[in-house]
């Protein structure tokens, strides 16, 4: 190449590199419309970004507030229903005092004249109440869907056991004498079906009618039975 080609092809360079430099300089000027470009979009972006941490923070603060109010709402159902649970249960297990209408039954020993004859084929256990006598009523309490039961105003739960030596009771560490006395609550008029359909009554009731054995029903229109107090070992 000669050196007048060389220099018109420089020339030809530097007019294409001029050009263009005017070109970028004029759209920046029409983009910016007389701004500082990058300075100006740096600002409003940062702006923008702090604007957004802040309502971030602030729905994050009621995000943790509603939580906090959700979870206590929530637990106070719980501890509600676990509550009424535990009452129902510890009805159920004779370790809380129960309150309501009552069925009481009253057995007491037939009465008898010292040194007075018999009838014809009694024999003196027929004149007393036996375990197996007491038992029946509680059976039959139970069948009847009593809520709580006592005997001689003990409550009686799974583990009690009702003993007779002779004409004495022996419930839970104590002796009791006649008349013996059995409580129930709950519905009344099933109570006392249960009690005329209990096999075990029936055949005390005969002995009510053949010997005079103690026998009386009261209807109690409110009572409350106290709560088991003892060991539940």
């Amino acid at each position: 190449m000669n050196r007048t080609n060389s220099r018109r092809l420089r020339h030809t360079v530097t007019t294409l590199i001029a050009a263009s430099a005017g070109l970028l300089f004029v759209s920046s000027g029409n983009t910016a419309a007389g701004t500082d470009i990058r300075s100006s979009g740096l600002e409003d972006l940062r702006s923008h970004i702090i604007n957004r941490a802040k309502s971030m923070v602030g729905l994050e603060l009621q995000v943790n507030e509603l939580q906090t109010e959700v979870t206590g709402l929530s637990q106070k159902v719980i501890d509600q229903e676990l509550a009424a649970k535990i009452s129902q249960l510890e009805i159920q297990a004779g370790l809380a005092p129960v309150t309501g209408p009552a069925l009481q039954v009253l057995l007491d020993d037939a009465p008898r004249v010292p040194g007075s004859a018999l009838p014809q084929g009694v024999s003196p256990d027929d004149l007393v109440v036996h375990q197996q006598d007491v038992q029946a009523v509680v059976n039959a309490f139970w069948r009847g869907g009593a809520t709580a039961v006592t005997v001689m105003d003990q409550r009686i739960i799974s583990t009690s056991a009702i003993r007779c030596v002779g004409n004495t009771l022996l419930l839970q560490g104590r002796i009791y004498s006649p008349p013996f006395k059995i409580t129930a609550t709950g519905d009344t008029g099933a109570l006392q079906i249960a009690l005329n359909e209990e096999p075990g009554v029936k055949t005390y009731r005969q002995y009510v009618e053949q010997v005079n054995l103690g026998w009386k029903i009261n209807v109690l229109s409110e009572v409350t039975l106290p709560a088991w107090e003892g060991s539940v070992s």
